[in-house]
């Protein structure tokens, strides 16, 4: 039983890393470029928090680890590993990984968003690192990723990497910085659909949907559902309105591919010990028909890539902490980042990654499990 999940846990593995280019010289490579990125996979599965602890661990592992490789060489040492990070081919290493992790996309909403690398953006220079990612909020899976310079560079970045994806059939939501014309008609070219969020940056139309919604006469046909949810010592009310805007709006502003509704969501946050009551209206717009219920749904299935994936990069595997800063070092360390965060996602123990990080840490069989997962 021991062998077949190791044998599947390395084909699993491989198909992903088989066709990432070895930066190295043939001659000059003593560690082959998958042991290496195998290597930091498994520490990263375990919980170990930079590149010294995934070596250090690997040496202790070397046994179990030769029953996926043959590590002839032994484990590589911690500066051949940096030094292999920051050379290696980040722009192909992200292609590879969309391609790798598409397998487990569904129908549903894919949730796009940026994050920035605060331990890989120098002090003394304002080029902050910025990687922009793919999230399936059904599965909890990340889809894909791509690196920007900047944040006002997601705008470049989101049609890149929708371009990889077989989005066809999904709702993809975007928040602000990605509401772009151009943005909504890549994803209508790939039979998808949008749900786009709305603030300054796209001030004429905002305005139009804000004075909708603000007349009482005509948001009085607006379509509506209402949640509740209690949970943090507070109550919060989410009400929205939506109503299909096609025949009005879309004269008026033509370059927004299929548009179709436009929706208002108002959060009403009550603290259960002070009262306190906070009210905030946030807009969006969508190709989709005007069903409240839906649309609410794939607009909170969007915090999910901020609630789940970057909560999790950041508290669980130590992501802003990362030191690692040369040349393609943090974007190449990123993606395996992701790579284990979704070998942890699709195992369905019902406990919490760090659990499942210390179990795999410990446990030969359930770590071989995750890699096969």
């Amino acid at each position: 039983m021991t062998q077949v999940l190791e044998d599947v846990a390395r084909s699993v593995f491989s198909e992903w890393v088989k066709d990432v280019p070895d930066p190295r010289l043939g001659s000059m490579v003593t560690y082959p470029l998958t042991e290496i990125l195998f290597v930091l996979f498994i520490g990263q599965l375990c919980g170990m928090a930079d590149v010294d602890e995934c070596v250090v661990f690997a040496k202790a592992q070397i046994d179990w680890l030769r029953g996926f490789f043959r590590f002839e060489s032994g484990i590589a040492p911690t500066q051949t590993v940096r030094r292999v990070l920051a050379v290696l081919d980040s722009q192909i290493f992200e292609t590879l990984f969309t391609a790798w992790a598409s397998r487990w996309q569904g129908p549903g909403v894919i949730a796009i968003d940026g994050k920035c690398l605060k331990g890989a953006s120098k002090k003394d220079t304002h080029d902050a690192l910025y990687t922009v990612s793919a999230f399936a909020s059904e599965s909890g899976m990340v889809l894909g990723q791509h690196k920007v310079h900047d944040k006002s560079n997601e705008i470049t970045a989101i049609p890149v990497l929708l371009e990889q994806l077989s989005i066809k059939g999904n709702i993809v939501t975007i928040d602000a910085m990605g509401t772009q014309s151009a943005i909504a008609e890549a994803i209508r070219a790939k039979d998808a659909h949008y749900v786009l969020a709305l603030k300054g940056n796209q001030s004429g139309l905002r305005d139009d949907v804000e004075l909708f919604f603000h007349d009482k006469v005509l948001s009085a046909k607006c379509l509506t559902h209402k949640t509740v949810d209690l949970g943090h010592g507070r109550i919060e009310e989410r009400f929205i309105r939506v109503i299909d805007a096609q025949h009005w709006l879309c004269p008026l502003h033509p370059q927004w591919k299929d548009l179709r509704s436009i929706i208002a969501i108002t959060s009403v946050r009550i603290q259960k010990k002070t009262g306190h009551k906070t009210t905030e209206t946030r807009y969006h717009i969508t190709d989709l028909p005007p069903e409240p219920k839906t649309l609410l749904e794939a607009i909170r299935a969007h915090w999910g890539i901020e609630n789940t994936l970057h909560w999790s990069l950041d508290l669980t595997f130590g992501e802003d902490n990362s030191r690692l800063r040369k040349d393609n070092a943090a974007t190449n360390m990123a993606i395996i980042r992701k790579a284990a965060f979704n070998a942890l996602k699709r195992d369905p123990a019902d406990i919490s990654l760090n659990l499942k990080r210390v179990t795999a840490a410990h446990d030969h069989t359930f770590r071989s499990s995750l890699i096969g997962h």
